[in-house]
């Protein structure tokens, strides 16, 4: 089994005001003189999204919600694919993998892993538990870049690289989303 790390979510402060500096400088008189969705993005809808953005949101926050969960990164092909990995609770939890699609994240599952790892915590039987594998797309997430494209059937080739020689499951489950 190759190398698996332990990784944790933490932008630098510093890349967090740029990103609120780029968006408050933003030149909204740009925008042409259109309200409502017939030409692209709503320019009010968008300004008062951007102003959430930066006198609301707190990415802090997020973080502290994405880290509720054990994060990790494994090289496959050359490429740093970061993924949660969450145990589930019983004597032997099915190992599942579910995995986002495009232009999705793995966020869009931080709501359903600790039900499906954990159910007694929710009402549900222990032994219909689940190792909740959520990985990011080569390219997408905190996965590290790539250089060229990767299609379907060579993201599953990683991901059951991931499931079977970095994870060492002999089989599993998959979730997929989009094709």
């Amino acid at each position: 089994m190759q190398s698996v790390s332990p990784y944790t979510v933490s932008i630098e402060t510093k890349v967090i005001d740029q990103v609120y500096e780029r968006i408050s400088a933003y030149p909204w008189d740009s925008f042409a003189s259109v309200d409502g969705w017939d030409y692209g993005s709503d320019p009010s809808y968008m300004k008062n999204l951007c102003e959430y953005w930066v006198n609301d949101f707190d990415w802090r926050k997020q973080e502290v919600k994405i880290n509720q969960f054990d994060h990790y990164k494994t090289s496959i092909e050359n490429v740093d694919i970061h993924f949660i990995y969450e145990k589930g609770s019983g004597n032997s939890p099915t190992p599942l993998i579910i995995s986002h699609g495009w232009p999705g994240s793995f966020l869009e599952f931080l709501d359903v892993i600790e039900p499906l790892a954990h159910p007694e915590r929710f009402g549900g039987d222990i032994n219909q538990s689940f190792d909740v594998i959520v990985p990011s797309l080569p390219g997408f997430g905190f996965s590290g870049p790539i250089t060229r494209a990767y299609g379907p059937r060579e993201i599953a080739s990683m991901f059951n690289t991931l499931m079977t020689d970095r994870l060492g499951y002999k089989s599993y489950m998959a979730q997929g989303g989009d094709w």
